[in-house]
């Protein structure tokens, strides 16, 4: 018979000791300061450059794209159009 009160003794003792927790203040605020200040002036800092391996640099192409505009390199039908305009 002890053997089985032991068990439910102990849960009893660790519910009790867990509402403790429950018992916290609700109306508490939390208050920031309006301006906070860094200053790095007297900070050395040092370190390494990591770098990616350079095979993913190497393996990157440019990207194509299909021109929208065509690119026309003589307008000597226009220009002869345009002396006839001008007469």
């Amino acid at each position: 018979m002890t053997r089985s009160i032991l068990p439910v003794l102990a849960v009893a003792i660790m519910a009790g000791l867990s509402t403790s927790a429950l018992a916290q203040d609700e109306n508490r605020q939390v208050k920031y300061k309006e301006r906070t200040e860094i200053d790095f002036d007297g900070v050395d800092v040092s370190g390494e450059l990591v770098k990616p391996a350079g095979s993913l640099l190497i393996d990157r192409k440019k990207a194509q794209f299909n021109p929208l505009i065509e690119l026309r390199e003589n307008f000597n039908a226009e220009m002869r159009e345009s002396i006839n305009e001008v007469k």
